[in-house]
């Protein structure tokens, strides 16, 4: 019956084609977490805003009338753009199964994204209350587009091959986004570091950016199928997704594995996506300063190039350990990373060091998640509701993250102080891991509850 159904539904699992468009969206839209989030943005943002703050370290702007810490201010806008996901997508993914618009919308958010990111190309801090406004779409539209990239997971390939399939996809995102910043690099700075400007200015890699995500992407749309669905969407539908939401939430409770997996994630993504968002401002204010940003691009680059093997290793060893296990020790090192940058990080030999570790232990954590997640998950056709289920965990814990990271900064004036109390994240949620009954290795073997 499922398999007449996946194929009546274009939606046959194992086909290659399939899956290796559906690991091209990942090629196309890393660009976003690698040179917006993490890297040529993070460089340009802390620089420009310097320029015009206050304070013994000229990170003090003014947004509103308010004097903010420049990091702290981006911490916020990062935060409002996840919790306005997080408000969308149960609505969106209840449309999205019932009138099988699941590709429209996966459309709709990267094209939001990517030209949101082109129009960094006009940014201003002077006027900081507009341009902020193109990093709030741009997270919006990256961030609620994995709601429905994600959801084609258990719909494109068996439970077995999910942690070979995830890890593909956070492979050729690296290697896609990587490859990118590294052309863009030597275009500005005619190799890696802060001398001789060539022919491109940060701006411009802002409009190239826009548009690498917006062209890889046709790939993905080209190969992926689209549900078949006649349901008309009305004013009822919209709150579907909530009521789905509900229904999810009731299926979840009853299935204990999936259950304390989620409370674990919940914890311990709120530690691991802050350091990502946040650790190139981390280096930038503590270790190099400007003379030295071609030493902070290594660094990243570093990171990227790890994660393409962190994310194999880790499911490698996921094979020969079970999931759950592989994910205590990924979070112990997280634990591990945060109490080193606070202690010892302060020259660029040791964020080096840091950098290589998390580049490890990043890619698998993020792979490693999400197949855990599709392998627990019961029979079901609304994958875009269990998925949006498990986005909303995960932005909920981002929105928190944030906001706490930037509130303790503000307090205390600090950096290094946010990034040390992360650690009570990543211990709650290995406590959590511990709890998830012991036979859920075999389901991770077999895939089924």
């Amino acid at each position: 019956m499922h398999i007449w159904l996946n194929k009546v539904m274009g939606m046959e699992k194992g086909n290659k084609r399939v899956i290796n468009a559906w690991a091209f969206y990942d090629w196309a839209n890393s660009i976003y977490p690698l040179v917006i989030s993490t890297t040529i943005f993070p460089i340009f943002y802390e620089k420009v805003t310097s320029k015009i703050g206050t304070g013994p370290k000229h990170d003090l702007v003014q947004f509103w009338g308010l004097d903010v810490k420049n990091t702290a201010l981006y911490s916020f806008v990062v935060a409002a753009s996840i919790l306005m996901v997080s408000i969308l997508s149960p609505i969106l993914s209840g449309v999205a199964d019932y009138s099988g618009s699941k590709k429209g919308f996966l459309k709709f958010f990267c094209y939001l994204g990517a030209i949101a990111t082109g129009t960094l190309y006009f940014f201003n801090p002077e006027e900081l209350e507009w341009s902020m406004l193109s990093i709030f779409f741009g997270s919006l539209g990256f961030w609620n587009s994995l709601v429905f990239y994600n959801a084609y997971l258990p719909e494109i390939a068996e439970p077995k091959d999910h942690d070979r399939v995830s890890a593909k996809g956070f492979s050729m995102g690296y290697i896609g986004a990587t490859s990118l910043l590294i052309v863009c690099l030597v275009f500005m700075n005619g190799g890696i570091g802060p001398e001789n400007l060539r022919f491109l200015d940060a701006e411009h890699v802002f409009l190239i950016s826009g548009l690498w995500w917006i062209g890889f992407s046709q790939i993905t749309y080209r190969r992926l199928p689209s549900p078949k669905s006649y349901n008309k969407v009305t004013r009822e539908i919209l709150g579907n997704g909530f009521k789905e939401l509900k229904q999810v939430w009731q299926i979840i409770k009853s299935h204990t594995k999936l259950k304390r997996f989620l409370y674990s994630f919940f914890m311990y993504s709120m530690g691991v996506q802050t350091i990502m968002l946040m650790a190139v401002l981390f280096a930038k204010k503590e270790v190099f300063d400007d003379d030295n940003t071609g030493g902070l691009i290594i660094a990243v680059l570093i990171i990227q190039f790890i994660a393409i093997l962190g994310a194999y290793l880790f499911s490698y060893l996921s094979k020969k350990i079970g999931n759950i296990r592989t994910l205590i020790i990924a979070v112990s090192i997280w634990i591990f990373v945060c109490c080193y940058a606070f202690f010892f990080v302060h020259s660029p030999s040791t964020f080096y060091f840091l950098a290589a570790i998390v580049g490890l232990v990043m890619g698998g954590t993020q792979s490693l998640s999400r197949s855990t997640y599709s392998k627990f998950l019961p029979e079901t056709n609304d994958t875009a509701s269990f998925f949006s289920f498990f986005d909303i965990t995960e932005k909920i814990g981002i929105v928190i993250g944030m906001v706490i990271f930037g509130l303790v900064e503000s307090t205390s004036g600090d950096i290094r102080t946010s990034v040390l109390a992360l650690i009570v994240f990543f211990v709650i949620g290995i406590i959590l891991l511990f709890r998830v009954p012991r036979n859920t290795e075999e389901v991770i073997e077999t895939g089924k509850q």
